[in-house]
């Protein structure tokens, strides 16, 4: 008799909470339909988007203690007071980029002998993401930024994101909305970039090219995305080449500046290099021909290409004004000069239950055959950041950072 494989859904430990689940009630029942060999056990816990009560309705097993289990599954970074040795975890680490304040999380991963497999490092053969939350965080980013505009001029409310049951709530608030006579900048070409694009056309506006955005005046709010050959240029004048610039960001040069004197609402939504230009320099806000009055930052990268996004700022809190002579933050919608920040760094957790649901089925799809069969295409192996009380070798760049010497 083959040995089962025991899940354990981890309650998310860390603050502020999030309310996402790796895999909801039903996904539940039909991973243990698809994956005979698994048995799945839910820790009870009062903050997910699904309740206790969800899952035992369809029979599940609830356990406090999962310390019998092979495999545990969170979204967020797992409490590392929490960990079990020897067990295989799965959730997104946020340690690859050497961020410091996790190292304390990987050296506990060490010495536990954990296997943590990071979601954000799931790829194919061809090394693209096989799961990932990006397109939420386009569709509440944009969301936030059209919300932002309407309490910046008293003309029209809506309701938080995480306020609403679900996206259909939250859409069907935003198709009420009209829109004046503004226009709209979205960056990127991504899932994020996408999920952006899928908020902003509930509100039927016209898509126009970049060559029109930056030179045509309209009598109706008009939507532009565009993607790094419109805003950025090769220094010594060679046609842009994407491979090429993904490779060699640093001989490229900002050519985003014109985009400043004719957007409303900026809604960035791109991948950005440190080694590449930056979209927005302090100096840019000080331009007297300077026009967006809004910044929706969806991939706030803080202290980074767009030199407002100062800070991340909170789903509580989403908003802040940033002043262009101070170049701090401050309260707001307080002063009309100021441009107005959302800069939210977990906007999927604004409708966990939509944004749940599709991760998870993203994994029963593409990822579980790997992680409960044979891992035959490497998946599980490439995402693999230590095993047995070492870093594996794709991560073993990771040395210095896990020691403390960087």
């Amino acid at each position: 008799m083959t040995k089962k494989i025991k899940v354990g859904i981890l309650r998310e430990t860390k603050n502020p909470p999030d309310k996402r689940v790796p895999v909801t009630p039903l996904q539940v029942v039909k991973l243990t339909e698809q994956f005979s060999n698994v048995e799945v056990y839910v820790q009870p816990s009062d903050i997910r988007c699904y309740t206790d009560e969800e899952y035992q309705y369809l029979d599940l097993n609830m356990k406090e203690d999962l310390s019998d289990c092979d495999i545990l599954l969170g979204v967020k970074e797992v409490d590392p007071k929490t960990f079990i040795a020897d067990k295989t975890y799965m959730f997104f680490a946020h340690v690859a980029k050497k961020q410091p304040y996790n190292r304390g999380l990987l050296q506990e991963v060490i010495k536990k002998g954990i296997q943590l497999v990071d979601y954000e490092y799931l790829t194919d053969k061809d090394n693209q993401r096989i799961v990932a939350f990006g397109r939420w965080a386009g569709i509440v980013g944009a969301y936030n930024g059209l919300r932002a505009r309407g309490i910046r001029t008293d003309q029209f409310e809506l309701k938080p994101a995480h306020h609403c049951k679900d996206m259909d709530e939250m859409y069907a608030g935003l198709k009420k909305t009209k829109l004046k006579k503004k226009k709209i900048l979205v960056t990127g070409g991504g899932r994020v970039a996408m999920g952006a694009m899928e908020t902003i056309s509930q509100l039927n506006i016209r898509e126009v090219t970049s060559d029109e955005f930056l030179n045509q005046e309209f009598d109706e709010p008009v939507l532009c995305r565009i993607d790094p050959e419109h805003y950025v240029q090769h220094k010594g004048g060679m046609q842009f080449n994407l491979r090429h610039f993904f490779k060699h960001p640093e001989e490229y040069k900002s050519a985003f500046k014109p985009y400043t004197k004719v957007t409303d609402i900026f809604i960035a939504c791109h991948f950005w290099d440190p080694k590449s230009p930056n979209f927005i320099t302090k100096e840019d806000y000080l331009d007297p021909d300077f026009k967006i009055t809004v910044i929706a930052d969806v991939s706030c990268d803080v202290d980074g290409p767009i030199a407002s996004t100062v800070k991340a700022s909170t789903i509580a809190e989403p908003f802040f004004g940033y002043n262009p002579k101070t170049g701090k933050e401050e309260p707001p919608f307080i002063n009309p000069k100021n441009v107005t920040v959302m800069s939210v760094d977990n906007l999927p957790g604004e409708l966990p239950r939509n944004a749940s649901s599709d991760f998870g089925s993203n994994l029963i799809d593409k990822v579980y055959p790997s992680l409960f069969g044979n891992d035959d295409n490497g998946i599980i192996e490439r995402a693999s950041i230590a095993k047995g009380g070492k870093l594996t070798e794709r991560y073993s760049y990771l040395k210095d950072y896990l020691e403390g010497k960087e």
